[in-house]
């Protein structure tokens, strides 16, 4: 998950209310992204105002893309962030350095943090999984009452041979009637 690249334009240093009208977020929400160290202004003014450059605007589409596109919490989002921040220290370190026990520190380092990706992208999926599943069952639930509709079997006839009776039942209630 690369960070967005910065970019070199000599674009004005924008204001927080722009920044904000720009990318759809609240004043608030940069200004907690700040507090919480996913972001840091390009600068300040001299009325100390917090001023953002192109590439904090791309940081924060990205922040709020795995925020809301791909249902990360603040939390996964700053270590993936601090994980890409890290891979970056690495690679400027591996070209500085031909000490093969630092070259092998650096590369575990970006291994375990790779697998750390990993492992929380496939908890991800599979929730993600675990959810379809359950709403493809609600669909085929649905399906039956339509099936019924359509003169087929009740989706909730009474239990015969074979058949699993209702989960209330298995709970030892009686059903609604």
């Amino acid at each position: 998950m690369p960070l967005p690249s910065p970019t070199t334009t000599d674009a004005p240093l924008l204001r927080i209310q722009e920044v904000a009208a720009e990318t759809g977020l609240t004043t608030r929400a940069i200004r907690y992204y700040e507090e919480i160290g996913l972001l840091e202004p390009a600068a300040r003014s001299d009325g100390a105002y917090r001023l953002y450059d192109p590439s904090d605007l791309e940081r924060l589409r990205f922040i709020k893309s795995l925020r809301d596109d791909a249902g990360f919490s603040l939390a996964q989002v700053g270590q993936l962030l601090e994980d890409e921040l890290a891979r970056e220290r690495n690679r400027e370190r591996l070209k500085t350095t031909q000490d093969p026990d630092e070259r092998r520190a650096l590369i575990l380092d970006a291994r375990a943090r790779v697998d750390g990706q990993i492992a929380t992208l496939e908890a991800k999926a599979a929730r993600l999984a675990t959810m379809i599943d359950e709403a493809k069952a609600r669909r085929a639930h649905i399906d039956g009452h339509l099936a019924e509709l359509d003169g087929g079997p009740a989706p909730h006839a009474p239990v015969g041979a074979g058949q699993h009776p209702p989960l209330a039942l298995r709970r030892g209630k009686e059903p609604a009637r």
